[in-house]
């Protein structure tokens, strides 16, 4: 497989500037991936414990706006790391 075959892995981090990172790398079992897929999986825990603490939340009639507004907050980042993780996952569906 040559530089030019390979996909790039979207890494679940940026740059400090904000910018995608990307990982080239023949093993999908290198440190890095091992790093990138840990990652992964802490910020879809992230994410499943963010949801039920959000629709707990919505559910409390007695919540206040900086409550409501806090579990947005939140629900706003944890959402753009899963669509980061489905971007990357969904560009790797086609390797073997």
């Amino acid at each position: 497989m040559t530089t030019a075959d390979r996909q790039l892995r979207l890494l679940p981090w940026t740059t400090p500037e904000g910018k995608p990172c990307y990982l080239s790398t023949d093993c999908d079992r290198s440190r890095l991936s091992r790093l990138a897929d840990d990652i992964e999986a802490a910020q879809l825990d992230s994410g499943r414990q963010m949801l039920a603490g959000a629709r707990a939340v919505l559910g409390d009639t007695a919540a206040g706006e900086r409550a409501v507004r806090f579990a947005l907050v939140r629900a706003v980042e944890s959402l753009g790391e899963v669509l980061r993780i489905a971007v990357s996952r969904g560009a790797r569906l086609g390797e073997p």
